[in-house]
């Protein structure tokens, strides 16, 4: 198949990065998909309760930088699962404090585990010097420097 345009978009960044973030991620996917039938988001909020404690979702959407509703609806599926517990906030009516239960906590660490391990194979494929680079550098794209 010959090229109908100059643009290379295997060199595009954007492209790059979404391709790269698709196949790093698709063994731990499975994992948190087959043992607890979560979706990406869920496994985000489950995250970030069980690495920063409490929150409510508008804290987990601007630290996830997720849309609010997905983080509700994430929120939702969870609590069906009864990994998290809802608590409405008595000044706020309409805000819920969350926080993993028990089977919540059991569930993070167990994907915690799979997770700092999955990270360590993918790091593996770099020099630590790279690692180290590769993660200052995502991190700025990311915005989180």
């Amino acid at each position: 198949m010959s090229e109908k345009d100059d643009f290379a978009l295997r060199e595009f960044l954007p492209f790059l990065l979404n391709q790269a973030a698709e196949e790093s991620s698709l063994s731990f996917q499975k994992v948190y998909r087959d043992r607890y039938g979560m979706l990406r988001t869920e496994w985000r909020v489950l995250f970030h309760l069980g690495n920063y404690g409490e929150m409510t979702a508008k804290e987990i959407s601007k630290r996830a930088m997720i849309h609010k509703t997905k983080i509700s609806r994430a929120v939702q599926k969870l609590s069906e699962k009864r990994f998290v517990s809802r608590l409405r906030d008595e000044n706020d009516r309409r805000s819920e404090h969350l926080s993993l239960t028990p089977a919540g906590e059991v569930a993070y660490r167990d994907l915690r585990e799979v997770a700092e391990d999955y990270d360590r194979k993918l790091s593996a494929q770099f020099t630590k010097e790279e690692t180290v680079l590769l993660r200052k550098m995502l991190s700025r794209l990311a915005g989180l420097e």
